[in-house]
């Protein structure tokens, strides 16, 4: 299926119709913060990836030039952000199309390419997908917030507990 898969870097043009997918499948992502995310395309701060699925937008992930994760930033890793594919779209290539093209961006600047992923069940499809593309931990443990999860504290099960991942260049 996936030579009906074509991935993109985003443009200007992208930002009206991406909200309105995301919108449709219920996919939280404001006009505004898309806008901002392509002005920072512009400014070199990410690229941006836009997949299509026979000419329909299907889903888009984001490469940070420079993390949030100060381990990542330390080190001058990339960092792939972000990542959706539409819900009826997923497991036809898509998302393994985009990683694809955002490590071949990273590993021309970078021999390491960094994620982030979410410990909660709707994340699980994407543990496996970054654990199937030779993805492991970076061994800092969990991060609440960008924080380490100190030994005895308690956390919330939400968007900010996450756990990150590092793959070399091959």
């Amino acid at each position: 299926m996936e030579r009906y898969v074509e991935i993109l870097r985003m443009s200007g043009d992208d930002v009206l119709p991406m909200h309105e997918v995301f919108a449709g499948y219920g996919i939280n992502k404001p006009v505004g913060y898309i806008q901002k995310c392509w002005e920072e395309n512009v400014s070199g701060v990410r690229t941006t990836f836009a997949a299509f699925y026979r000419g329909s937008f299907a889903g888009s992930l984001h490469l940070l030039a420079e993390s949030d994760y100060s381990y990542f930033r330390e080190r001058g890793i990339p960092e792939i952000n972000d990542f959706n594919v539409i819900p009826p779209l997923r497991k036809l290539g898509i998302g393994n199309a985009l990683l694809e093209a955002a490590e071949q961006l990273a590993f021309e600047t970078c021999g390491t390419v960094g994620i982030g992923v979410g410990l909660y069940d709707s994340y699980g499809n994407a543990q496996r997908l970054y654990a199937k593309r030779g993805y492991i931990p970076d061994g800092r443990g969990l991060m609440y917030k960008l924080q380490p999860v100190v030994r005895g504290s308690e956390v919330r099960a939400d968007d900010d507990l996450n756990l990150f991942f590092t793959k070399k260049k091959p």
